[in-house]
């Protein structure tokens, strides 16, 4: 090989692999006869409006939709086509950590409330639920957290795409009912828009009057909330 050839050769980019979630965790546990398995996850932890929204899915190991990956790695249209598949072939729940409950618990409680809830309230009670992140819920069975597990476990990925749709068709709700806060475009998220909002016409019953941003309206000081705030909740999510 020559000089100029290894150069380019040298040069070549590295192609990573693209990490797409797998059924082989449900498929083991399926082989040591544990079945149903159901995968849960949520959506919503850091907006400053809205609740959290958990979902949890039993995938039939026959008709697993194709394309199930991690709902932030999709556009809108594949997160819609995907759900309609999810919600025809599946068992699906849904649960909702309201704003009272964020607000009264912090959002670490009210998600994982919010989650034990969605798989009790499954069709069929599962032997094993894989959750998305680091916390084990209590839910009645076995339960195994898996961390990035949307990305790792297709009935994660799924449930992310549950909890994914069907908050973002609740803002879109909320936004025809509150004009003038974009939720239809934002979902309640912290971007510059959401901000003008709040100091245009201020907060409404759905924001979440623990997270700081949204609670500055309600001291005794008038204040100007911008983009440079984070929206993190005063209280820690850690406890």
């Amino acid at each position: 090989m020559s000089r100029t050839a290894a150069a380019k050769a040298e040069r070549l980019p590295i192609v990573e692999e693209v990490l797409r979630p797998t059924f082989r965790r449900e498929r083991r546990a399926l082989a040591r006869g544990v079945w149903p398995v159901a995968g849960c996850d949520e959506a919503g932890r850091g907006p400053l409006a809205g609740p959290v929204v958990a979902a949890a899915v039993i995938l039939d190991p026959e008709r697993i939709p194709r394309g199930l990956n991690d709902s932030k790695k999709l556009t809108h249209e594949e997160r819609e086509k995907l759900y309609a598949k999810i919600c025809a072939t599946a068992e699906v729940a849904v649960a909702f950590g309201s704003t009272d409950r964020i607000d009264r618990d912090n959002i670490l409680r009210a998600s994982l409330w919010a989650l034990a809830r969605a798989v009790r309230a499954l069709p069929v009670r599962p032997k094993l639920v894989f959750v998305d992140g680091r916390d084990r819920i209590d839910c009645g069975c076995d339960c195994e957290a898996v961390i990035s597990g949307d990305a790792l476990v297709t009935s994660i990925a799924a449930a992310s795409i549950v909890a994914k749709v069907t908050r973002d068709r609740l803002m879109t709700r909320l936004g025809l009912a509150h004009p003038g806060y974009g939720f239809e475009r934002h979902m309640g998220y912290s971007v510059p828009e959401h901000f003008q909002a709040l100091n245009r016409l201020g907060p409404t019953i759905h924001h979440r009057r623990s997270f700081a941003p949204v609670a500055a309206f309600y001291s005794e000081t008038v204040v100007e909330v911008t983009a440079t705030d984070m929206g993190l909740p005063l209280q820690s999510s850690e406890t």
